[in-house]
C-alpha cells in the first residue's frame, strides 16, 4: 500500500479534508473499474487496511452500502450497527462494531466514477446535521475530480491522520518520563496494530523487550495474545472510536488487564495487573494457537458472500479473495470432476505450467493430492517439500509450492470438486485452522453445486435468447444497419426485447423492434411469436399501421396474459421516407445529416394484447442519407429514480456528440459502452440503428 507522502498527494489532502468538515472518522474511496462493472479500493485513511482486505474490490451489483451509493446514485446512511444489520447484513456479520456509515457516488458530469464511504464513531445522531450533509455533498464532486486511473501498484492510497499538534524532543521526553512514573506501563499502537511506542514497565509486564515488540503486533509476538481478543478489541476501538478493556494470562498464573484509547492515529494501551474477574474470552492455554480475529472475520465475510454468489466464476473468485489472503496462502487451485476428469475453474498463484499439467487429466491414472481427495473425500495437509515429495515426487518442484491444504468439496456424499490452498514455504497447519479450512470446504461445495446450476440454467436460457433472435441481419442496398443486445445483469431468466430486419423488395426495408412485459420463458414464447407475426404481416405488404393491428389481435387471441411494446418502421430507401408506427414503445431518435437530433414524437398507441379492437396511427418522416434513426429498448434509456423523457433526451444528446463519420456498428458500440455496458442492468438492452446510405451493400452487423 501506498502510505509515503499520502497526505500531500491531491486526493490525500482532500480526503482529509472531507473528514475534517465533515467530523467523519475515516474515509474510503472508490473508483469504477475501466473495464467491468466493479469498484475498486483507491485511498483510505482513518481505518487499518486490514480491514478492508475483503472489500479491496466490490462488484456493482453487491448488495454493499457503496455498491448501492454508486448503482442508484444516491446518498446511503446507516447510523449504526442495528440498522446497518437491517439493510446491509453482510456487511454488519463482517464488521461487528457500532459506527455510523455514509455513502455517496462520485460522479463526473452524466458518468459514475465511484463512490466515498465515511466513517462516524459510535453515539453518531440517527441523522446527518444540515452542516454534515452540506459537507458531504460538496466533497463528493471535489474527491471525483481528483479520482486517479486505480489504485497504484502497491495498492490503495494509505492517508495518515496527522497529529493535533505537533511534539518537540522536550515534550515527548517529558511524555515518556511522565509514562515510566505512574502505575503499570503503556504503550502506543499504530492504526495496523504495530506498536510504536513501549514504556520500560510495560516490556516488563510483558515479558518481552522493545527490540522484539517495536513494530510487531503484539498478538502476533507474543504466543499468549494470540487469541483474537486483542486484535478484535483494537479493531473495535479503532472503528468505533470508543475505549475497550479486556484481561489476558501470561503464562504461567499472571493476569493483565488491557484499556485502550483509540484516536484517528492509533490506540493508546495501558497496562495494569488484573482484578480477580478476568475476562474469560482470554482464557486461551498458552500451547493453543486459535484463529486471529482477521482471519475470522474473512470467514465469516466469505459465509456470508457465498449466500449471495451465483455463478462458478463467482464463487471461485470470492474464495480466492477471502480465504487465500486471510490464511496467508501464496496460490489457490480449484477444480471440478468432468466427465472422469480434472476440470480447472478457478486458480491464483500458480505458474501456468502447473495450471496446464493437470488440466483434463483422467482421475483414473492421476496421481496428485487433488484426486486422492476425490477418491477418499477426505482432506490432507502437507506442511514441507519433503512431505509432499514422498507421496506426489515431482509435484513441488513442478509448481514451486511448499506446503497445502487439499479440501474435498462434498455434497451429500458426492464429490463436486476440490480446492488446494498452497504455500511457498513450509507451514504448520494447526488444528483451528484445520477444522475451519473443512467446514469453509463444505460451504464451498454446496456453494459451487448450486453454482453449476445456475451456469447450466444461464447457459440454456442464453441460447434459447440467442435462437429467437436473427444470427444475422440481411444485407441491404443503400443502408447500413446496426444491432446490438445486452442481457440485464440481474437473474438468469430470459429477456423479452427483440428486433427484426425485413427486406421487402430491392428498395424497401422494414425494421421492428419490441419488448415483452416479463423476464421468463413466457414472455419469450410469446416474443418469439410476436416478432414471427410481425415478419409475415410485414412481407404480406401490410401498412405500419395495420401490421400493429393484426399483430395485436393475434396477441389477444392467445391470451397470454403478458403486453408487448412494438415500433415498427417502414422505409423507403428511393424517397428516404419513412413510415413508423408504435404500441407504447419509447419514441425513436433521428440524428439528421449535420449531427442535429431529434425525438420523434411517434402517436404512442396502445400496447399489444391489451385490447383487440385497437386501432394505430402511423407517421412520416424524412430520413436522407448521412442520417442515423436510433430505435431501441427501455432498458438503454431507463435509470432508477429519474424520468423515462430525460433518459431518452440524454441519448439524444449523445447521438448529437458522436463523430458524425463513423459507422453504426461503431456508434452503436460507443452507445452501450456509454449508457449500458458498465452499469448494473436491471432490463435488457436491445438497440437498432438504420443509416440510408448514397448506395451499395448495407452494413448488416
Amino acid at each position: 500500500m501506498t502510505t509515503g507522502g499520502a497526505a500531500e498527494a491531491p486526493l490525500g489532502r482532500e480526503l482529509l479534508r472531507t473528514m475534517t468538515e465533515t467530523g467523519a472518522s475515516s474515509a474510503m474511496v472508490y473508483e469504477l473499474a475501466p473495464d467491468a462493472p466493479v469498484l475498486r479500493l483507491t485511498a483510505l485513511s482513518g481505518i487499518p487496511p486490514p480491514v478492508l482486505d475483503p472489500w479491496r474490490r466490490i462488484a456493482l451489483a453487491a448488495p454493499l452500502p457503496v455498491a448501492v451509493a454508486a448503482r442508484g446514485q444516491r446518498l446511503v446512511w446507516a447510523a449504526g450497527h442495528q440498522q446497518l444489520a437491517r439493510d446491509f447484513p453482510r456487511t454488519a456479520v463482517t464488521l461487528p462494531y457500532d459506527f455510523a456509515l455514509g455513502a455517496a457516488p462520485l460522479n463526473d458530469g452524466a458518468d459514475c466514477r465511484g463512490a466515498v464511504v465515511l466513517l462516524w464513531p459510535a453515539g453518531h445522531a440517527p441523522e446527518l446535521s444540515d452542516a454534515e450533509r452540506t459537507a458531504f455533498a460538496a466533497a463528493c464532486p471535489r474527491l471525483a475530480e481528483l479520482l486517479p486511473a486505480g489504485p497504484g501498484p502497491d495498492g490503495p492510497l494509505v492517508v495518515p491522520v496527522p497529529p493535533a499538534r505537533a511534539v518537540g524532543p522536550e515534550q515527548a521526553l517529558a511524555a515518556v518520563d511522565y509514562v515510566e512514573r505512574l502505575p503499570g506501563g503503556g504503550c502506543a499502537l499504530d492504526l495496523e496494530g504495530r506498536v510504536t511506542m513501549l514504556s520500560g514497565s510495560a516490556a516488563r509486564m510483558l515479558g518481552a523487550g522493545a527490540a522484539r515488540l517495536l513494530g510487531s503486533r503484539p498478538w502476533e509476538a507474543l504466543p499468549w495474545l494470540a487469541g483474537p481478543v486483542f486484535e478484535d478489541r483494537c479493531r473495535a476501538a479503532v472503528i468505533s472510536r470508543r475505549p475497550a478493556s479486556f484481561t489476558a494470562r501470561r503464562p504461567p498464573a499472571q493476569w493483565l488487564a488491557f484499556r485502550l484509547f483509540p484516536d484517528g492515529r492509533g490506540v493508546s494501551v495501558w497496562i495494569s495487573a488484573a482484578d480477580d474477574q478476568p475476562d474469560p474470552e482470554a482464557r486461551w492455554p498458552a500451547e493453543v494457537m486459535p484463529l486471529r480475529a482477521g482471519q475470522m472475520y474473512h470467514v465469516l465475510h466469505l459465509a456470508a458472500a457465498l449466500t449471495e454468489a451465483v455463478g462458478v466464476q463467482d464463487v471461485t473468485e470470492l474464495f480466492a479473495e477471502q480465504i487465500v489472503p486471510a490464511f496467508g496462502a501464496q496460490g489457490m487451485m480449484m477444480y471440478v470432476a468432468d466427465a472422469g476428469r480434472l476440470r480447472t475453474v478457478g486458480h491464483r498463484g500458480y505458474p501456468q505450467a502447473a495450471v496446464e499439467a493437470f488440466e483434463g487429466i483422467p482421475l483414473s491414472t492421476a496421481n496428485s493430492p487433488t484426486v486422492r481427495a476425490l477418491a477418499t473425500g477426505e482432506p490432507s495437509f502437507f506442511s514441507t517439500v519433503e512431505e509432499t515429495e514422498r507421496f506426489f515426487p515431482g509435484l513441488a518442484e513442478l509448481t514451486g509450492m511448499a506446503a497445502r491444504a487439499v479440501l474435498p468439496l462434498i455434497v451429500s456424499g458426492r464429490p463436486v470438486g476440490c480446492c488446494v490452498l498452497a504455500y511457498r514455504r513450509p507451514r504448520t497447519f494447526t488444528p483451528s485452522e484445520r477444522q475451519v479450512l473443512t467446514s469453509l470446504a463444505g460451504l464451498m461445495a454446496q456453494a459451487l453445486d448450486r453454482a453449476f446450476l445456475y451456469d447450466t440454467k444461464q447457459q440454456l436460457a442464453h441460447d434459447l435468447q440467442a435462437g429467437l433472435l436473427p444470427h444475422r441481419l440481411p444485407p441491404v442496398p443503400g443502408l447500413a444497419v446496426a444491432a446490438r443486445y445486452l442481457p440485464s445483469t440481474r437473474g438468469m431468466d430470459i429477456g423479452g426485447d427483440f428486433y427484426d430486419l425485413i427486406r421487402l423488395d430491392e428498395h424497401q426495408v422494414a425494421a421492428v423492434i419490441g419488448d415483452v412485459q416479463g423476464h421468463n420463458a413466457a414472455a419469450a414464447a410469446l416474443m418469439g411469436q410476436a416478432r414471427t407475426a410481425v415478419h409475415a404481416h410485414a412481407s404480406a405488404g401490410a401498412a405500419p399501421d395495420e401490421v400493429l393491428d393484426r399483430t395485436n389481435r393475434l396477441l389477444c387471441d392467445l391470451d397470454p396474459d403478458l403486453f408487448t411494446s412494438c415500433l415498427y418502421v417502414h422505409l423507403d430507401l428511393r424517397t428516404h421516407q419513412a413510415c413508423l408506427a408504435s404500441a407504447g414503445h419509447p419514441p425513436p431518435v433521428l440524428r439528421h445529416p449535420d449531427g442535429r437530433t431529434e425525438v420523434l414524437r411517434v402517436p404512442p398507441g396502445m400496447l399489444l394484447g391489451v385490447a383487440p379492437g385497437t386501432r394505430y396511427s402511423a407517421t412520416t418522416v424524412a430520413v436522407p442519407p448521412g442520417a442515423v434513426l436510433a430505435l431501441y429498448t427501455d432498458g438503454l434509456v431507463e435509470r432508477p429514480g429519474r424520468d423515462l423523457d430525460e433518459g431518452v433526451a440524454d441519448l439524444a444528446t449523445e447521438l448529437s456528440e458522436a463523430d458524425l463519420t463513423v459507422d453504426p456498428g461503431t456508434l452503436a458500440d460507443a452507445v452501450l459502452a456509454r449508457r449500458g455496458a458498465r452499469r448494473e442492468r436491471l432490463d435488457d438492452v436491445a438497440l437498432l440503428l438504420l443509416a440510408p446510405t448514397d448506395g451499395g451493400p448495407g452494413d448488416g452487423a
